[in-house]
């Protein structure tokens, strides 16, 4: 069954993803994060440039050498996406993402205004309900 962390009170979901795909990539894991096509943008520029000292090979879901790459951006993680990796599911969306019992780890990042927090929570309920196990940490602002 996935597991479902969420994080929330993320200042900053793009700068957020990128650090948390980071530490996947140094554990070996293969990565799926999930967004509407501007935060998809912001995360293909953001993955090249957050760090000076680390690489993470990343393409979109329609790339021809998604299978070989460890970190793929799609718009869904639906059937229709043909996704070839497993592992970790990152949601930057505001809503459940299809299929994501696929993966072995679904992270919800979950930002500090109020509509996320409200999506957040719908999120949560549906999980719980489901019988997910799931973990909950409060990113500190300070």
């Amino acid at each position: 069954m996935t597991r479902v962390d969420f994080h929330s009170n993320i200042p900053d979901k793009i700068s957020y993803a990128c650090r948390l795909v980071r530490k996947a990539r140094t554990a070996d894991c293969r990565v799926v994060l999930v967004g509407d096509a501007a935060q998809l943008a912001q995360l293909d520029t953001a993955l090249w440039t957050f760090s000076e000292l680390d690489f993470v090979p990343h393409v979109m879901a329609t790339d021809p050498l998604a299978a070989r790459t460890p970190v793929i951006l799609a718009v869904s993680a639906g059937s229709d996406a043909n996704l070839p990796h497993h592992q970790i599911l990152i949601n930057l969306t505001g809503q459940v993402p299809a299929d994501f019992a696929r993966f072995e780890r679904l992270f919800e990042i979950v930002a500090s205004d109020p509509a996320d927090i409200a999506s957040g929570r719908e999120r949560y309920k549906f999980y719980q309900q489901r019988g997910y196990p799931l973990t909950h940490s409060i990113a500190d602002k300070s």
